[in-house]
This record gives C-alpha cells, structure tokens and sequence, in this order.
C-alpha cells in the first residue's frame, strides 16, 4: 500500500476503484462491517475477502496478499507495535491511549465511522439465575482486576464490565444499527 498516512490511504483508494481488496475474518463479522461502513461512509469500492478468522487475515496481510484490513486491536495491537503492519486510522472521536500516534476517524474527516470490538457471554437457555449471577460476579472480579485491566489496556481495550439488562440493551442498539449497514451495502438478512 504506497501510503504512510489516511489521507494518502484514501486518494490511493479512491483512484483505484474495484482494484483493492480488504481481508476479513469473515463474511457478516464486525471486520467484514467495517469494511462496509467504510465504504458507504467514503464513497469507495474494495472487494471483500472473507477469511476463516482475523489471524489468516492478518498473516495474508502481513505477507501482501491483501490490501487492507479493518480489524480490532485484539488482534491487530502486537503487530502494530512490532511494526508488520500500519494503523492509519482507529475509529470513534478519540486517539486509541495504546496507539497515541494513530488518528482517530473524526480526525481524519470520518466523524460518523465509529466500530468497537466487543465479546459477551451467553449461557443456554434456561440456566439458572444464581448460576448466571455467579458467572457474571466472577467474570466482573476477574476482570476488575488490575492486572487484566493493564493486559486489556496495553493492547488498545478496555474491561466492558455491563451488567446483564445493559449488555442486552446494548446488544439490541448493535443489531439494529448494523442492520442498517447491511441494508445499505446491498447484503441479506439472515
């Protein structure tokens, strides 16, 4: 990718329509999404190459086989640092505190580009709810801690810590709102 910077990165794109590609770690994951978002917020065209996971996706874009990867700083912070790959851009209105240098998408003129990487727990149906209450209680202890919290923070993240009617609103919140960009980018439900 002949760019050091965003604004390189998306005059690089927009002369090139239908010729880049972006990697994913999968068809309808929040990468593939991303990448969507991106699109429609920009008015570009790249093709989607959906992996079987971030890390094939990562190691195909370290080695050059794509152009480009929308993905979360779970997997992408160690390869940052160590340099195999270039961060142009986190999302949201703030500058990532692990990657100070990074721009954040406001920033760069994309005030609406905003992704998060987030992971929940859900139990089967019916379990118990001093069973869920206990699981919650030890997964917000363990994650409390400063320890984790310092793992979470050195790799560009932070402990969510929602309680179970917060997680499900906002659950819901995601669905909706990224139903709107499949919608938009002409994909199906379902």
């Amino acid at each position: 990718m002949p760019a050091s910077n965003f604004k390189q990165f998306l005059e690089h794109v927009k002369r090139n329509p239908a010729r880049l590609n972006y990697g994913s770690a999968g068809a309808g994951t929040s990468h593939h999404l991303a990448g969507e978002l991106f699109k429609q917020q920009t008015g570009t065209f790249i093709t989607h190459i959906p992996y079987r996971g971030a890390g094939p996706a990562l190691q195909d874009l370290i080695a050059g086989n794509v152009d480009m990867m929308f993905d979360g700083m779970g997997s992408s912070a160690t390869h940052i640092k160590s340099g195999r790959i270039k961060a142009l851009m986190v999302s949201g209105s703030q500058r990532n505190p692990a990657f100070p240098d990074v721009p954040c998408a406001a920033e760069v003129g994309l005030p609406d580009y905003t992704v998060t990487t987030w992971y929940g727990l859900w139990a089967p149906k019916g379990t118990p709810a001093d069973v869920q209450a206990r699981i919650i209680e030890d997964i917000r202890r363990i994650g409390a801690a400063d320890e984790i919290k310092a793992i979470w923070a050195g790799n560009g993240a932070e402990y969510g810590g929602m309680t179970q009617a917060q997680f499900a609103k906002f659950v819901s919140t995601e669905v909706r709102r990224w139903a709107q960009v499949v919608k938009g980018a002409g994909a199906k439900l379902g």
